[in-house]
């Protein structure tokens, strides 16, 4: 039992530190985005609206021009979102460890009212 629950828990881990990597990477590219409008990616171009894709991108550059304004350079802005989420993947793999920990702990204590049982008899 020990080992399925650190089994769960580690898959979960992988997928949380992969939503949080992908995200350091989407961020970056969108960043980049906000300096000039980018093609729609090859490999996404068969499952999105080109018209959407470019309202989204004007969407995102009036943000970051504006978020510009309160951190210089969408380099800058880079230096501290990326630490900031890799903050919250930390922040979020700290639940996940104190659960798994929790229900190891758990699984270990047996059923006691048969172990005192058997020890009577």
């Amino acid at each position: 039992m020990r080992t399925l629950i650190w089994l769960v828990a580690g898959l979960l881990a992988v997928v949380w530190t992969g939503m949080v990597a992908l995200s350091v990477e989407l961020s970056g590219w969108l960043l980049n985005a906000a300096t000039g409008p980018l093609p729609v990616p090859t490999w996404l171009a068969p499952w999105v609206d080109t018209e959407w894709f470019a309202a989204l991108q004007v969407l995102w550059m009036n943000g970051a021009q504006w978020l510009a304004q309160w951190v210089p350079g969408a380099g800058g802005l880079m230096e501290w979102i990326t630490p900031l989420l890799w903050t919250g993947w930390a922040l979020g793999l700290l639940p996940l460890l104190a659960f798994a920990l929790f229900l190891h702990w758990l699984a270990g204590r047996g059923n006691p009212v048969a172990a005192l049982h058997n020890a009577q008899a």
